[in-house]
């Protein structure tokens, strides 16, 4: 795991993107200091931790019987609140011995980012994994809201503003405007469906079975929602189902972008149901604005110009996009004022 600028000063307040698929740690005078996939391996038995972040990735497919790699989210909550934890208590302890980032003898302050369609129960164990990890008080803001801010929107005043932030597990769409989120939508379909649709898709076709990892991978290289300007192709190797022997295959853009087709569509008619949930006053703000696009997932060449062609409105993207959602909560650790209109409060401590 790479620790990024760590020099000797002290910060106690953290931004926590606990994303499906990646965690993004961002500590105040630092910047961001960790950017991992949300993985952990460990024993199965004993649960003794062995590896967290990239190099318990690599494990992924490759474990022995007793060793489990666990993701302890799925589409955008806890499922596994011990793996959670141990997690973020990895890297508190990491960030807490590697040039004093955090303070020893206190526990940082952490503000998290979590979706917008969650149960009280799951927002509650976010909040219960950060302080089991070490955290001395823990606040929970939902994610479009924290998008918006990232993204440089001005969220308090009385002006319409769509976000579509299309993460590893969930896509959150959120007409937000005077600090709050007027309407929104949690759809629990995003970069991972993408990768689940390819290993379908290819199995199905070529009977190829494709590790989780490799789809990814075919997803980043040559996955699109419209054409390209000129085809792409990618070479996979896999376990050919009929002889069970490995087997490799090219495969070109043009069916991965069929293979992405259904989740592309089931996000594109979210936005579109949202806006036509939206008051009037809104839809004329967002028209005037256009709708802001970000989250890794986001970065599928051409969704931009899909979501865009079926509203009918303007579409831009902001930069950094996987970044939005860190930005926006490492904001709110600077402005305490606006924390305090948007932070999720209800049921929680």
């Amino acid at each position: 795991m790479k620790f990024i600028n760590l020099f000797r000063l002290v910060g106690s307040e953290l931004a926590v993107d606990l994303g499906t698929a990646n965690t993004v740690i961002f500590v105040t005078g630092k910047g961001v200091v960790v950017r991992e996939p949300t993985v952990v391996a460990r024993r199965k038995k004993s649960k003794e931790l062995l590896a967290v972040g990239g190099e318990a990735k690599k494990m992924l497919g490759k474990n022995p019987e007793e060793i489990e790699v666990v993701k302890p989210l799925v589409d955008g909550v806890i499922a596994d609140f011990d793996a959670a934890t141990d997690m973020l208590k990895y890297y508190f302890r990491q960030l807490s011995q590697h040039g004093g980032i955090i303070p020893r003898l206190s526990g940082p302050k952490v503000l998290v980012g979590i979706p917008s369609g969650v149960t009280e129960v799951e927002k509650r164990a976010v909040q219960e994994a950060a302080l089991s990890a070490g955290a001395r008080q823990a606040l929970l803001v939902e994610e479009p809201m924290a998008a918006a801010i990232g993204s440089g929107l001005s969220v308090e005043k009385a002006d319409g503003q769509l976000v579509v932030d299309v993460g590893g597990g969930t896509t959150e769409i959120a007409v937000v405007s005077l600090a709050g989120i007027v309407i929104n939508k949690s759809l629990r379909v995003a970069g991972s469906e993408m990768d689940e649709a390819i290993v379908k898709s290819t199995r199905l076709k070529h009977g190829l079975l494709l590790g989780e990892a490799t789809a990814e991978e075919v997803k980043m290289a040559i996955g699109s929602a419209v054409p390209f300007p000129s085809e792409k192709s990618y070479v996979v190797r896999g376990r050919n189902l009929e002889k069970g022997l490995p087997k490799s295959l090219k495969l070109v853009s043009g069916e991965v972008r069929e293979a992405l087709a259904g989740v592309v569509r089931e996000i594109v008619a979210a936005v579109a149901g949202t806006i036509e949930e939206t008051p009037p006053e809104l839809v004329a703000d967002i028209l005037k604005h256009g709708i802001v696009l970000s989250g890794g997932g986001a970065q599928l060449y051409g969704i931009d110009k899909v979501i865009a062609e079926e509203t009918r409105m303007p579409v831009w993207m902001v930069d950094d996009p996987q970044d939005a959602v860190v930005r926006g909560l490492a904001k709110l650790l600077r402005n305490g004022k606006l924390l305090e209109q948007v932070k999720v409060t209800r049921g929680l401590r």
